[in-house]
Parts: structure tokens; C-alpha cells; sequence
């Protein structure tokens, strides 16, 4: 059963353990209570290897989870909305019998959870005393800040989003509340929640296969003095692969020839692509030559490796021999290792373009592709030379696609524009 660790303070903790009650066949709860949130990056360091996702109380305890693991892939946290603030005023009034306008309040200051609230309280009159702070707040510092004015005679109640503090309040008399998220928005965080966690399950059950090759391997091998000389480049290049591997928790298998296959989950494969791309830059520069990767996803065996055949030809046609994804639904991931990777899929649902498609030579692949990148240039309007550069092939293949694709009625002519010095207008194109 998936394991997942919720972090907080023990009445929030208890709170969201006793209303995730209603995931409980799919989703373990293990509670982790903290006396202070600074103590939730020594808590996920230590536990980290008994559950597989953290759950924090709110966004305190969460951007110290952060830090600790250094990716929100496995990080998620209880919500905390206007209401929440809503529902401290109520309690303020409930308690005193009255409207309560004076009042001081702590809150992080990347929040603007009291700024939005109040915007949307009409003739509200309320007197905030506000006081913002750091991630590491000090909270002997916040409970100076409320009891001064308290003191004072300055305000009415306190509202604070540390127990501890409200806590301290309290017992020196102060009326005072803890910044909680309502039981709704409690419940409607934990599904959102479980439905990552229902994703990162499939991941990491999905069959992953990826396929590194080095390329012109016998043109390496050749340019070697002695078999032997060639046996420790190839363990070097397999030691460097088994480190990979491990990593991945998969399985090593060497092909001949300069390739070599890992199996491992779709889940361990993408959190380990920095590493994988660290792998074949150091495999690029110990050959010297060029590394192809293909990867790919499947519910089988079967269907991971031919998905991983076909995107290792696809790398190998690219001139940067960047990391290339083909995933089970179809979809392809170009230069996956990199930040401006390009999305798109082999399949489509518009019957209207499928239509349009089959009176041009081109595929739905080529014309997804040309979108995504369209999208991810963020372009208007653009040339079969901008197509060409960036899709890295002859600009006489670039012209001859967006012609078809305009005979086809799926993108306008927007105009030409001058070639430097000679030669014939340039076309440019937009999409409808």
C-alpha cells in the first residue's frame, strides 16, 4: 500500500489523519508531529526512506519539506484559502459575543492570504495590526508582536498561524486563533492529493526501457591501439551505465557494439533524467563521438521496448542526439533533458484535420510536431527558414511541409518579406 507521511503540528496532524479516514483502502498514513515547523527538514531527512510521499499541514512545513528534498515531485500541502481566515474572525466573534475589528495577525509574507480576503469583505472596518515574516519566523518575536498591542489596549484578539503561539496568547489571556484550513477544503486537498498520488503510482508501475547507444562504435574501436585499451574503455563506459542503473533500480543489459539497454519504471526514469543526460555527455566524451538515447513507456515489456526502438531512430536523426520519450499513449518527448523540450503526439482526434492531412503529403506527426514548436516559440507568424533552424533540417524540406500544409487549408500566408540581397520574397506563414 502507498505510504505517505504527514508533517505538522499534533492538533493539525490529528485533524488530517482523522479526515483522510476516507482513503484509507488505497492510502497509509503515518503522522510525523513537530513542535516547531523548522523541525520538518530533520524529520523528512530522517523518515524519508519509510514513506513514499509527504503530506504538510500547510505551506510553512512545506517549503521546509522543500528544502530537504530539493523537488516538489513528492511534496504536497493542505490549502489555505480566505476562508480560513474567515473562519478565525467567526471564532473571534463567537468568543467575545460581538464583531471584533481590532485585531493583529501574523502571516508568511508570500501569502497575501488576509489582502485578498479582505478585498472581498465589504465595509469590513476591521483595524488590522499585521506582522509578516520569513520562512524561519521566530515565534518568541511573533508573540511579543500580539501581546505588545494586546497590552497596549490596541487590539481586541489575535489571529496566528502557529498553535504555539496561539498557545502562549491564550494563556496570557489574549483571544486568540490558529490560520486553519475548514474540513472541506481539508477533504478537497486530500483527493487532489490522492489523484497525484493514483499518478505517481501508474509511473511508477509503468514499464520504462531506455536504449543509450554510442554511435560509429566500430569507428572507435578501430582508432584504439590494442584490444585491451578497448576492453577498459568498455568498462569504463559499463561502470559509468551500472551507476545509471542502480540509480534507476533496474535491470543492465548490453547489446555488442555500443549499445545498451536499462529496464526500470516509467516513475524512477523521469526523476532520474539529469542524471541520465550527466551519463551520456560523460559517454560523448570518453568515445568521442555521439550518444543516441531512446526511451520508452508501456504497460508491457513489449510495448516499452518497441516505444524505445523507435524513439532511439529518432534521436539518431536529430543533430544534437538529444534524449527522446515515446510514451504509451503515443506522445513524444524531444530533448526531454532539457528545459525547451518539444511535446507532441503521432496521433490526433480532429477529424477535420485528419481530413485536411490526407489531401497533403504530411503527417500527423509532422504537423503536431510543427505546432508544438509554434507554441513553444511562442511565434505568430513565422518562415520555413525559422521551421528549419529550429527543427534542425534543409530549409528546402521546411518550405516544401508548410506549402503542402497551406495547399491543405491548415495554416494562412501572412505576407513575404524581403530577402537581403537577392533572390525571392520569403513567405510567411501563421496558423489558423
Amino acid at each position: 500500500m502507498y505510504r505517505v507521511g504527514i508533517v505538522g503540528p499534533a492538533g493539525s496532524v490529528e485533524r488530517i489523519v482523522s479526515l483522510a479516514q476516507i482513503l484509507k483502502q488505497e492510502i497509509e498514513f503515518v503522522s510525523f508531529v513537530y513542535g516547531e515547523p523548522r523541525e520538518t527538514e530533520q524529520i523528512i531527512r530522517q523518515h524519508d526512506r519509510e514513506v513514499d510521499s509527504w503530506l504538510c499541514s500547510g505551506p510553512i512545513p512545506y517549503a521546509f519539506a522543500l528544502t530537504a528534498l530539493g523537488s516538489a515531485e513528492r511534496i504536497e500541502y493542505i490549502w489555505v484559502t480566505e476562508s480560513a481566515f474567515y473562519k478565525s474572525l467567526l471564532d473571534l466573534a463567537y468568543t467575545q459575543g460581538r464583531l471584533v475589528k481590532r485585531i493583529s495577525i501574523d502571516m508568511p509574507d508570500n501569502e497575501g492570504l488576509v489582502d485578498s480576503a479582505l478585498k472581498q469583505i465589504e465595509n469590513a472596518g476591521l483595524e488590522l495590526h499585521t506582522k509578516t515574516y520569513e520562512l524561519d519566523a521566530d515565534t518568541e518575536e511573533l508573540l511579543s508582536f500580539h501581546l505588545t498591542l494586546w497590552q497596549e489596549g490596541r487590539t481586541e484578539g489575535a489571529i496566528t498561524c502557529f498553535p504555539s503561539v496561539a498557545a502562549a496568547l491564550k494563556a496570557a489571556g489574549v483571544q486568540a486563533f490558529t490560520v486553519s484550513p475548514s474540513s472541506l477544503e481539508i477533504i478537497q486537498s486530500l483527493r487532489l492529493f490522492a489523484e497525484k498520488v493514483r499518478t505517481s503510482y501508474f509511473k511508477d508501475t509503468q514499464i520504462g526501457v531506455e536504449i543509450i547507444e554510442v554511435e560509429n562504435f566500430d569507428r572507435v574501436a578501430q582508432k584504439l591501439n590494442t584490444s585491451y585499451q578497448l576492453q577498459y574503455l568498455e568498462l569504463k563506459l559499463k561502470e559509468e551505465l551500472i551507476k545509471l542503473c542502480e540509480r534507476l533500480d533496474g535491470s543492465f543489459l548490453e547489446k555488442g557494439g555500443g549499445r545498451y539497454v536499462i529496464f526500470s519504471t516509467r516513475g524512477a526514469i523521469e526523476r532520474e533524467l539529469k542524471l541520465l543526460s550527466d551519463t551520456v555527455d560523460y559517454l560523448a566524451a570518453k568515445t568521442d563521438t555521439s550518444v543516441a538515447v531512446g526511451i520508452g513507456f508501456g504497460e508491457t515489456v513489449s510495448a516499452a521496448e518497441t516505444n524505445a526502438h523507435t524513439a532511439l531512430r529518432q534521436s539518431k536523426e536529430k543533430t544534437d542526439k538529444r534524449i527522446v520519450i515515446i510514451q504509451e499513449d503515443g506522445v513524444i518527448v524531444e530533448s526531454a533533458d532539457q528545459d525547451d523540450k518539444l511535446v507532441y503526439s503521432f496521433r490526433t482526434n480532429d477529424q477535420e484535420i485528419m481530413a485536411k492531412l490526407k489531401t497533403s503529403g504530411i503527417s500527423v506527426k509532422t504537423f503536431n510536431k510543427v505546432v508544438a514548436l509554434v507554441r513553444r516559440m511562442g511565434w505568430e507568424s513565422f518562415t520555413a527558414k525559422d521551421l528549419a533552424v529550429q527543427l534542425q533540417m534543409t530549409e528546402r524540406n521546411a518550405r516544401r511541409i508548410m506549402t503542402e500544409l497551406s495547399e491543405a487549408g491548415l495554416v494562412d500566408s501572412a505576407g513575404e518579406e524581403a530577402p537581403g540581397v537577392r533572390g525571392r520574397p520569403v513567405k510567411i506563414y501563421r496558423f489558423k
